[in-house]
This record gives C-alpha cells, sequence and structure tokens, in this order.
C-alpha cells in the first residue's frame, strides 16, 4: 500500500500531525486558521503550524511537484513569490480510497488580497497603485524568463510598500521558466492580465466594492500602457551623440530611480564613432532595499527603503555627519532613530504592520501634524498622536495569526477584508 510522504526542502515533522487521511474540506475547525475562503478551482484550507499559518491546496500530484519545483525557482531567482514548503503524496482516506496530492506553501505575513484592499474605503489612486505593483511584478517576471500564463489580481498578493504596494505571485501553475521570452509570450501575459482585471472589476463593482465611477476596462488599458513604458524604460536601446556621453549616467540613474540596479550595460557606437546606443543587459530589482540592507541589515521591500534611505540622509545632514562613512552613520541612525521609535509603540500594536511600514507612516503622521501645528513635532509626541489617532484604530495585517479557529467574523462586506481568495489558485 502507497504510504504517505511529504517531499519538502525544509522538513518539518509536525506536517505529519496534521489529518491527512481526511479530504482537505473536511478538515475539522480546530486545525483551521480562521480565514474566509474565496471562490477557487481547487479545495484550499489554511493551517497554523509552529507559529507559522500555512496554505495547503488539493491539487493532482503532477501539478503540485510542478508548482512546488516553479515556486522554488522563483525564489531563487528572487522573483516576490510566496514561499514554498512541500509536497504531501501517497495520501488515503480512511477507508482507503486514494486522496489528491496537497502543496503547502507559506502564507505572506502582512500580506493584502485585492478583494481585502477594495473592501475599505478606496480612491481611484488605490486602484492605479495596485495596477502599478502588478506591472512591476509582470514585468520582473518576463525579464527573469518566466511566462505566467494566467495573470489576474486574483493569483497576486499586495503588500504594504510605503504610500505604494508590492505584488507576490500566489499561483505558479500554469507558468514556464525560459532562457528568455518571446514578445508573443509576453504579449499573451499581458493581453490576459488586461482581460482578467477588467472581469475581476466589474465583479466587484456588481458586488458594491468598487465605485460606479470607476472605468474599468480604462484599468485595464492602463496595464497595457504602464508595462509598454516601463519594459521599454528597461530594456529599451538608446541612441545619443558622442560628446553626450553623460546620457550614460543620466539613464543609469533614471533606472536606479525605478527601483533597479544595472548590472550591465551594451554600449555600441557606429562606424565613424559620432553616434553611441546604449541598451541595459542585466537588471535587477530592488536597487534601494539592496542599499539599505547593506548600511543597515533591515530588509524591507523597495519604496519603505527608500523613504528610510531620505530620512537616513536626513540624519546624516541633520548630526553634520556628511563627511563621514555612511555605514557608521546608519548604524547610529538605526540605533538611536529606527529602533526606539519602533519601540516606542506599544507591543500589542506593533503587529499590524511590518516595522519598516510603520515607520514610514510615523513619518507620514510626523508631516501632518507637524504642518498643522506649524511646528516641527518631536518624534516622541508623534508616536503618542499616531499610536492614539490611527494605529490603534487600523485592522491587523500580520494575517490572523492572533485569531483563534472560528474567532474569524462573519461573511460579508465587512469581513472581506480577511479574505484570501488570491492564494486559492
Amino acid at each position: 500500500m502507497e504510504q504517505l510522504q511529504i517531499t519538502s526542502a525544509t522538513p518539518n515533522s509536525a506536517l505529519l500531525d496534521l489529518p491527512w487521511r481526511q479530504p482537505l474540506a473536511e478538515w475539522p475547525a480546530d486545525v483551521l486558521a480562521a480565514l474566509p475562503r474565496g471562490i477557487s478551482r481547487h479545495v484550499v484550507r489554511f493551517v497554523r503550524l509552529d507559529g507559522r499559518v500555512l496554505a495547503i491546496k488539493e491539487i493532482s500530484e503532477s501539478i503540485a511537484f510542478r508548482e512546488y519545483e516553479m515556486l522554488r525557482q522563483l525564489r531563487k531567482l528572487e522573483v516576490p513569490a510566496v514561499k514554498p514548503v512541500g509536497v504531501v503524496t501517497g495520501r488515503r482516506s480512511d477507508a482507503g480510497e486514494p486522496l489528491e496530492a496537497a502543496l503547502v506553501t507559506e502564507h505572506l505575513a502582512f500580506s493584502l488580497p485585492y478583494r481585502s484592499v477594495f473592501s475599505q474605503a478606496l480612491r481611484d489612486e488605490t486602484v492605479n497603485r495596485l495596477i502599478d505593483a502588478l506591472t512591476v511584478l509582470l514585468v520582473r517576471l518576463h525579464l527573469t524568463g518566466f511566462f505566467w500564463g494566467d495573470v489576474s489580481l486574483s493569483n497576486t498578493l499586495f503588500r504594504r510598500d510605503a504610500e505604494q504596494f508590492a505584488a507576490y505571485l500566489v499561483d505558479a501553475e500554469t507558468g514556464a521558466l525560459h532562457r528568455e521570452l518571446t514578445r508573443g509570450q509576453r504579449e499573451y501575459d499581458v493581453d490576459l492580465a488586461r482581460t482578467n482585471i477588467i472581469g475581476e472589476l466589474m465583479d466587484l463593482t456588481a458586488g458594491e466594492l468598487l465605485d460606479e465611477e470607476i472605468d474599468e476596462i480604462a484599468i485595464g488599458d492602463s496595464l497595457v500602457e504602464r508595462y509598454t513604458e516601463l519594459w521599454q524604460a528597461l530594456t529599451g536601446v538608446e541612441a545619443f551623440h558622442a560628446d553626450e556621453r553623460w546620457r550614460v549616467a543620466a539613464r543609469i540613474e533614471r533606472l536606479n530611480e525605478l527601483g533597479f540596479d544595472v548590472g550591465e550595460l551594451s554600449i555600441t557606437t557606429d562606424i565613424d564613432g559620432t553616434t553611441v546606443q546604449i541598451q541595459p543587459q542585466v537588471v535587477d530589482a530592488g536597487h534601494h532595499s539592496r542599499r539599505l540592507l547593506k548600511l543597515t541589515g533591515l530588509d524591507v521591500q523597495d519604496n519603505q527603503a527608500r523613504r528610510l534611505l531620505n530620512d537616513l540622509d536626513s540624519y546624516q545632514a541633520a548630526t553634520e555627519r556628511q563627511e563621514e562613512d555612511e555605514q557608521l552613520v546608519a548604524h547610529d541612525w538605526l540605533q538611536n532613530v529606527f529602533r526606539p521609535t519602533i519601540r516606542a509603540v506599544p507591543r500589542e500594536l506593533r503587529r499590524k504592520l511590518e516595522p519598516a511600514q510603520l515607520y514610514h507612516e510615523i513619518l507620514d503622521h510626523r508631516w501632518f501634524i507637524s504642518e498643522q501645528a506649524q511646528r516641527d513635532v518631536p518624534m516622541p509626541e508623534t508616536v503618542a498622536s499616531y499610536v492614539e489617532n490611527v494605529l490603534q484604530h487600523r485592522p491587523d495585517e500580520k494575517a490572523i495569526l492572533g485569531l483563534a479557529p472560528g474567532e474569524a467574523p462573519e461573511e460579508g462586506p465587512e469581513s472581506d477584508y480577511f479574505h484570501y481568495a488570491s492564494a486559492d489558485g
């Protein structure tokens, strides 16, 4: 008789304690995390195990292994994607009937399914930020040679990244890695993204989760436009006169502003050397986050890193230490500014947001109340005001690790914050 097998790069014996002999749809409430489920092609359940929340999806064995390996490859390529934990095979019911295999992934802490974002008070700008985040994710995937094949908001998770969002791939079931994508493959993904997004937004409008004045088709079209602009900025060939070589540095600086590092440039000249052409050959995302990580050890999203680096620059100027080693100044900023600010927030409220996002919002609040008071409000006063007037009223974005099974809110518009439809495949 076939025996239960768990294939994992990071084995965890606690997985054996889960009720694998039961169909996933029948798992008891005492092992499930309190996450209401969205519409799905597959049965998906969420469990709490060793302080983590795991997503378990029932699919065929071949597809489970394929998606597991695909997610592992994407993680190695440092593409934003959920972390694969393992594949469970050889499942049989108590009656001896074979059960489908299960793909296990780690829930992405502080992440928001798109329905959760849209269930809150939403401005038009928020829709645009989500589309921007999905566009950047799609471009990053295409730069690595990944063909998604099922681009949609539902197959994406979003994390707050300063005033923007960062997008993460959830479902890699239809994906494939190539050395390089053809134009046709890229255009297929982009066109599919447009079609799916329009449909998903229309569904939200029908459910009264989206302002009736928002033009779903225009938003879908905007993804195509933004993708084309970003792809051209990252990969396009630029020609200029030989005496305008400053434009090489300007091109690199522009890519850095977009959050990308240039690992290599292809520079060619014409026969008489009067015209120069440049094209990025290796473009890696995460320029600001890598710089902050090197200086402080903080591993955060790229826009969060940009904001923290700006605050570090302000600290360096305010303390008149522009000529000192940046690494030493960064260490002092971390010890004397960043960490004390985070520790000043009550422990039970810190879990609502990632530390970097928390610090970003405190800086925003400081600017806001300083404008109101017409004075520079000190950080301790800012933190107290932020906690009292903002943070304590915010929903908890660290998933639902604090909720016991059965404590989830009832279904309905108010409970959409906890929907995890995007992990349902």
